[in-house]
């Protein structure tokens, strides 16, 4: 094992079929430090000194995406790996399959993306967010053609996909090819969600590698409201909510890697030590059935399942969508709606929710299927107006419990 700060190791998982392990942890490039809140400016010096420290410290996957950052996430992640570091880690990033309207976009997309990573190959290319509708522009496109030829001529090594559907879905497209690896969204909350727990184990059945992606639900599972804290409180073992769902995870054998979008370097220090204490059974049952119950807890307080993944952005109207449900998510989580209400007037008006004018275009790019249009009266009517929470009528979707 490779040594790390402090006396750690860098605890490394079986990827599949292939001849070559994975850190438990990955570095996942979309949630890099910015500067003055625009996503698409990275702190490129900061971002680049906790890359080289998970990379010295044993993390060998790295994670992005073509749209990540407003595009500069394979640019700052190409600048950071010169020196030596590209040849120290296992690269992912992904086709745009949504901007795919022909057969040669594939090519002209991915030399786009091997100039911007500044490598000659991709050792592991995504179809990046696949659901039906895209699966049939992967199949009208001939994109799987595309990329054999692509790993035939050595620009990307292993092929896999990224995927928000449900798990029929998924099972659809797993048994369409002989993939690799693929990417799902998975954490304690979402046992039953998309792929899920079964579509967990049927790719692992395959012989696939997993990879999990959201692994907090967008970092809502880091910082737990007073009543779950006190169920994670009640364990023998003290750990962070952020460890309990990380350990979660590696608990189980069909995980290879779990990817984490790090902000602060405070971020990579914690998760790698986290990744340290990770292992096959190192949960009892005990501590798997209070996952369990704060699973069925959180159920109860969180109205919205947004994940803040940015998809839906950017609004053509100037919305933004993603923080308005945050501040209602957690108002009623906290049960804060005067720190969420003062946060809401801040906004300018075109970013407040009171600004949707129901296109729905959002709704055609959320990967949680959330009925957009419709919580946004619904936002604007409890931020905006002062409505109380349990006069409200919801839309379809919410998972709050107002008992």
């Amino acid at each position: 094992m490779m040594q790390m700060n402090r006396g750690m190791t860098m605890q490394y998982r079986k990827f599949g079929r292939l001849d070559w392990k994975g850190s438990a942890l990955g570095f996942g490039c979309m949630r890099f430090p910015t500067m003055s809140g625009d996503r698409s400016t990275i702190d490129e010096p900061q971002a680049t000194r906790m890359l080289h420290y998970a990379i010295d410290q044993g993390v060998n996957y790295l994670d992005t995406a073509y749209g990540y950052h407003g595009g500069n996430s394979e640019r700052i992640l190409g600048r950071a790996l010169q020196d030596g570091y590209r040849e120290k880690v296992r690269l992912a990033t992904k086709l745009p399959v949504g901007s795919v309207e022909q057969t040669s976009d594939f090519d002209r997309l991915l030399n786009e993306q091997l100039s911007k990573l500044k490598t000659d190959w991709i050792d592991f290319y995504l179809f990046h967010g696949l659901r039906d509708v895209r699966w049939e522009t992967v199949e009208k496109c001939r994109l799987l053609e595309q990329a054999e030829k692509a790993i035939a001529d050595g620009r990307i090594r292993y092929l896999g996909f990224s995927f928000h559907d449900n798990c029929e879905v998924f099972k659809k497209i797993v048994d369409a090819y002989d993939w690799t690896f693929c990417q799902i969204q998975y954490n304690f909350m979402n046992e039953d969600y998309q792929a899920g727990t079964k579509g967990l184990e049927y790719a692992a059945g395959k012989g696939m590698a997993i990879v999990v992606m959201e692994p907090l639900l967008g970092g809502k599972l880091a910082v737990s409201p007073p009543a779950v804290q006190s169920l994670w409180d009640s364990a023998a073992t003290n750990r962070t909510p952020v460890e309990w769902g990380l350990q979660w995870l590696w608990n189980k054998p069909e995980v290879s890697v779990v990817l984490s979008g790090m902000s602060t370097l405070k971020q990579v220090e914690e998760n790698l030590a986290s990744a340290d204490r990770s292992g096959i059974g190192v949960l009892n049952s005990e501590e798997v059935a209070l996952v369990a119950r704060v699973r069925d807890l959180y159920g109860k307080l969180s109205p919205i399942p947004c994940t803040a993944c940015g998809y839906c952005m950017p609004c053509p109207n100037g919305l933004d969508i993603p923080r308005n449900f945050s501040l209602l998510n957690n108002a009623v989580m906290y049960h804060n709606f005067g720190d969420a209400r003062n946060r809401y007037q801040r906004f300018s008006e075109e970013e407040k929710a009171s600004s949707c004018i129901e296109c729905r275009e959002c709704e055609e790019e959320c990967p949680q299927d959330i009925p957009i249009s419709s919580w946004m009266p619904v936002v604007h009517k409890i931020l905006g107006e002062g409505m109380v929470f349990e006069k409200c009528d919801l839309p379809p979707g919410s998972t709050a419990s107002r008992n």
